[in-house]
């Protein structure tokens, strides 16, 4: 059995990794590179394998950075199945399709203003649709035979609607043993507002384990509303508006709760909520249709009490283009919430082009900013950014919340990691070099009878 990283290796985006065994190959999510775009766009567009000659993808969860180039492997020859949780299929329904709609009007962009640049998108519309007829849905733990003599199990990971870990129980025909290899996907947070709390593993053999904020805690998440509370209060004093470039899958969801939380105990006063982004729109639908991903809380409290926990008072959805401009001529206070979440592309680009040099308003980044994304450009504290081509000054405030990470922190990668028996090799992924080295050194000391690697894209191992 040999396994190889393709994607996430020594980075955050770009998840791919692949399973070698008895003559079969499995690879492990197929998702998009995100960052400085010309280096993006090659790495999205390498073929590491001929997609004909894969047997079997399996999902971990619909975010674009694990899901966004399935349409690109079809498009290129694959036609076998795309396993997923529920949820995750009907995320990918508009994620994936969004994507594509994103693609194809930044060409037409591009084009427009003749910038010189690659014009072509890395898929269609209709990539997309062919890329959703190839899904088949499992239920969290039920195991399936995907390919002859591996068996695929989900279990749940605890960091968006329908994120799954893989475990793959494998009878390995060149040794003649049973293996166990678990892919850890990413690791949600405990005690999050929504959803459960991630699984525990309590056994395997090889372990692909993220490591996002290997060297990084997170502040506490019962904590997030007063320092949401203090921002919101101190913007709206001045007048301001509140920009939040926010993922449309569950960090909007999420932030609708917790600002409807405050509305009702009346700590924030009663400003217009817009959500500007017809797929979070969309994504919220199917966060309705999926009650059994919710914690016990808020599914007793909102769900049987026919409560709706994403649509309260002054809060409106917006999807019509000449909608979402109105909001330029609009004073405040007022908050805006659009994607995406790294400030690389979207209508949230429009917002922040729009506001990031009046010195009322706040930009509000909560949510991971991979290197060389607008977002992490402005949370370094860089003066003078280019949005949609124009150098702006940057005035605006700009504030961090990272209790709304959906990712497990230092101490939960160390919690989840120790309740893990018989591991022999770990493999981190999904981290930035500097997280993966520091972690891989704790790990040495916490695990000492594994082997610790952090692959480089393109590595691979027999195992």
């Amino acid at each position: 059995m040999r396994v190889s990283f393709h994607g996430a290796a020594r980075e955050v985006t770009g998840s791919r990794h692949l399973i070698e065994v008895n003559g079969k190959k499995i690879l492990l999510d197929c998702g998009m590179f995100q960052g400085h775009r010309k280096e993006a766009a090659i790495k999205n567009k390498e073929l590491f394998i001929d997609p004909k000659t894969i047997d079997a993808v399996i999902l971990s969860h619909a975010h674009i950075d694990h899901s966004g180039c399935l349409p690109w492997l079809v498009k290129n020859g694959y036609t076998g199945p795309i396993y997923s949780t529920f949820a995750s299929k009907d995320l990918c329904n508009f994620m994936l399709q969004d994507s594509a709609f994103i693609q194809e009007k930044e060409v037409d962009f591009i084009k427009k203003h003749n910038f010189g640049e690659p014009v072509e998108p890395l898929y269609t519309s209709e990539d997309a649709v062919q890329t959703l007829k190839q899904f088949h849905s499992l239920s969290y733990y039920s195991p399936t035979e995907i390919v002859p003599g591996v068996y695929l199990t989900y279990k749940d990971a605890g960091h968006i609607l329908g994120a799954a870990m893989v475990i793959l129980e494998i009878d390995d025909q060149q040794d003649q043993k049973r293996k166990t290899l678990t892919f850890t996907g990413d690791i949600g947070r405990k005690g999050t507002a929504l959803l459960r709390d991630p699984d525990y593993i309590e056994s395997t053999d090889f372990l692909i384990m993220e490591s996002t904020y290997g060297n990084r805690f997170h502040k506490w998440i019962k904590d997030v509303d007063d320092h949401l509370c203090d921002l919101i209060n101190a913007t709206a004093a001045k007048g301001g508006k509140i920009i939040v470039p926010a993922f449309a899958l569950e960090r909007t969801q999420e932030l609708v709760y917790h600002i409807n939380i405050l509305q009702k105990e009346g700590r924030i006063p009663d400003l217009p909520v817009f959500v500007d982004s017809p797929l979070a729109v969309n994504v919220t639908q199917v966060f309705k249709a999926h009650p059994e991903c919710f914690n016990k809380d808020i599914y007793e409290e909102f769900l049987k009490n026919d409560e709706n926990p994403f649509g309260f008072g002054r809060l409106q959805y917006i999807t019509k283009v000449d909608e979402s401009k109105m909001l330029n001529d609009r004073k405040g206070p007022m908050i805006i919430i659009s994607a995406s979440g790294m400030c690389e592309f979207g209508r949230v680009l429009h917002h922040l082009r729009n506001n990031v040099e009046d010195a009322r308003n706040l930009i509000l980044i909560v949510g991971y900013q991979a290197e060389n994304t607008l977002g992490r450009k402005l949370v370094d504290g860089e003066k003078n950014v280019k949005i949609m081509g124009e150098m702006k000054h940057v005035r605006a405030k700009v504030a961090v919340i990272d209790a709304f990470s959906g990712h497990a922190d230092r101490s939960d990668l160390i919690d989840f990691v120790t309740h893990v028996q018989d591991v022999k090799k770990i493999f981190l992924v999904h981290g930035e070099e500097d997280q993966g080295l520091t972690f891989s050194q704790i790990l040495n000391e916490i695990k000492p009878e594994a082997s610790v690697y952090l692959p480089i894209r393109g590595d691979g191992y027999d195992i």
